[in-house]
């Protein structure tokens, strides 16, 4: 006889589509209940409708930090528990580094970094006291590698990295697991509606038709998010579960050029490395 699975009781930012839709609707469709939250209560209707009690939906913007740690604590007090919190809203930003204005670069942090930092914090205490728990940061290849006209995107990536592994490994002793997912190319609204783009200063309008003309003819296919939700079960219901993971077939081998050059450089430069030490 097979052994019967405890259900789980998630928490997901970023619900109303693209990821966060199609992990919540993995987790439901399997039995589990989900803290589901997005900027409008109006996109998660349908999954109230289909779903009914196990869908807990609630109206968070993940930038204001009163309102991320009232939803964690409104979700732990109906569902008892939290097992996985995933931190998935975000967005895309658009724009050389000269050409990004100030609330340009504070909103992108303000979302993709700081408001996967309120979560974190809000759901810690709860995941503490009862000693388990998988912290999942939605982070992409960008956030090991970095291409032009990406450069508050990437910055809030990588800092979510750092902050994430340190997180990692102040939290094993508690029995809570981080991991960050690094997705490559996939068809949601990541570069569509949901993103922010600067304006354009004419200088760089060569180097911006370049860009363009490389991901056309590089990215290939972009993945589907659907098939996405099978590898977040599985890594959610691994007893190690891994602190990286890549989604989609392109990001490793960016990853071993890109990092290939990094040691290459460092190997170039170590005298240089050597004579900063001192005597």
């Amino acid at each position: 006889m097979a052994e019967q699975r405890e259900h789980k009781s998630w928490f997901i930012t970023g619900t109303s589509r693209g990821f966060g839709r199609e992990w919540a609707i993995a987790a439901l469709e399997r039995g589990d209940r989900v803290a589901a939250t997005a900027r409008s209560l109006d996109s998660l209707t349908e999954l109230v409708g289909k779903y009914g009690e196990r869908v807990l939906p609630l109206e968070l913007d993940v930038t204001d930090r009163g309102a991320a740690f009232a939803a964690i604590s409104r979700a732990h007090d109906v569902f008892g528990r939290l097992d996985v919190v995933i931190n998935n809203a975000g967005y895309g930003h658009f724009g050389m580094l000269e050409e990004v204005s100030e609330k340009e670069a504070r909103a992108q942090l303000e979302t993709n970094l700081f408001g996967a930092m309120w979560v974190t914090q809000a759901a810690l205490p709860f995941l503490r006291e009862q000693g388990s728990g998988h912290i999942i940061q939605v982070s992409s290849i960008g956030g090991i590698s970095a291409f032009p006209g990406l450069s508050l995107y990437h910055a809030s990536k990588w800092a979510l990295e750092g902050m994430s592994q340190a997180l990692a490994q102040e939290v094993a002793g508690f029995g809570i697991h981080v991991t960050l997912i690094e997705p490559g190319g996939f068809d949601t609204d990541w570069s569509g509606s949901s993103a922010v783009h600067s304006t354009a200063l004419p200088a760089y309008a060569g180097l911006r038709d370049a860009i363009t003309e490389t991901r056309r003819t590089t990215l290939g296919k972009r993945g589907d998010p659907s098939a996405t939700g099978k590898a977040v079960l599985e890594i959610v219901d691994a007893a190690e579960p891994p602190l990286r993971v890549f989604f989609g077939t392109s990001p490793l081998a960016v990853a071993k050029a890109d990092y290939a050059k990094r040691i290459e450089t460092w190997e170039k430069w170590n005298d240089v490395s050597v004579e900063a030490q001192g005597d």
